[in-house]
């Protein structure tokens, strides 16, 4: 790359970064114009390129792209063949290109209208109706159980492998239709992670690539998780790019399809937001309500937390603060901490729907 290009890529940085500033004081045009028009051609046009292939492109992009920055170090550092100045020159060049790919394929997205404005529901909620669909919740995750596991200390096993999964997300989605006409998806492209064990090691059940619109799930993971984490995914490939509104979708996805094991997924996927938010404000409701629960439900959120425990490790909670820096940083103010937007989603969905899960 010319000296002259490399400088006008590195100067295009701040103004990128400035005119993305702009746009997100303006939802609504970023809705219509971007996420319901522009964006939908082009997530389907690369879903369409790389879904068909049987691997992780977006994985293999970047393990070369880890390996040619290392090569650039040793040549460009230990052999001293440039100065510090043009090294930071390729630098910031290379982000720039990297800011505006990572915009223009999906990040914009992260400004579009709040899915309560989309869904036309309440932002807001009182204890009172945390513990009425809280009990809505365990109600219906206790007769599911019941359904699946005749022995009520059993965990519920789902049967299927990642990639039976991965095949039923396409009706699952479809299933929506009534409620959010824009989410069609199709083509399809959704598979395992060549990071699995890294991921795992850093506390993350899936992502989606921006660059290939490929949506990667932890091979790892529990399959009980399966369900809702691959609807997680293919949430962020529709353009909802705010994890509690993924999550949202995630749960009312899996809820809403006909398929019994995604339902349990989905149902108690739902249900521990709503304890999780229920013990930050009244401990004692939150302990008796999961007392409620049959011990088998119990039994699967134990494993998944003691999955979880077995990849531990010091570096973990570095993955999760700079992970919680990014979100921060994409207009998502509580980073990680995103439970009270999915219980007010949640919530207040239900509670239009006359408190009634399926």
């Amino acid at each position: 790359m010319r000296q002259n290009t490399k400088l006008m890529l590195a100067l295009l940085l701040p103004i990128q970064v400035v005119l993305v500033k702009i746009l997100s004081l303006f939802p609504e045009f970023i809705e219509s114009f971007y996420s319901n028009g522009m964006y939908v051609y082009i997530s389907k046009a690369l879903r369409f390129v790389f879904g068909w292939i049987p691997f992780s492109f977006g994985d293999v992009m970047y393990f070369v792209l880890i390996i040619m920055f290392v090569r650039f170090v040793l040549k460009k550092v230990i052999k001293k063949e440039t100065s510090w100045k043009d090294i930071m020159l390729d630098i910031v060049a290379t982000l720039s290109v990297i800011y505006a790919c990572f915009h223009l394929l999906w990040g914009i997205n992260y400004y579009r209208l709040p899915m309560h404005e989309i869904l036309n529901v309440d932002d807001e909620y009182t204890e009172e109706e945390l513990i009425c669909i809280t009990e809505v919740l365990i109600s219906e995750a206790n007769h599911l159980h019941a359904r699946l596991e005749i022995n009520d200390s059993l965990p519920v096993r789902i049967p299927y492998s990642k990639r039976e999964v991965f095949s039923k997300t396409i009706p699952a989605y479809d299933h929506l239709d009534s409620i959010l006409p824009t989410l069609k998806y199709n083509p399809k492209s959704i598979k395992t992670s060549l990071f699995s064990i890294p991921l795992t090691y850093m506390g993350f059940s899936g992502y989606l690539n921006p660059i290939t619109n490929e949506a990667q799930v932890n091979d790892l993971i529990l399959n009980y998780k399966a369900p809702s984490t691959s609807c997680h995914e293919i949430a962020h490939q529709l353009g909802f790019a705010k994890e509690n509104e993924a999550n949202f979708l995630a749960a009312l996805t899996t809820i809403h399809f006909d398929d019994i094991y995604f339902n349990y997924s989905g149902v108690t996927f739902a249900l521990k937001f709503c304890l999780n938010d229920l013990y930050l404000r009244n401990q004692e409701k939150a302990i008796c309500a999961i007392e409620e629960l049959r011990p088998g439900i119990r039994k699967n959120y134990y494993e998944v937390n003691e999955f979880w425990k077995s990849y531990k490790n010091p570096l973990e909670p570095v993955f999760k603060s700079t992970y919680d820096s990014y979100l921060k940083a994409n207009n998502q103010p509580d980073g990680m901490e995103t439970y009270s937007y999915v219980v007010a989603l949640i919530v207040n969905y239900y509670k239009s729907k006359n408190y009634k899960v399926l």
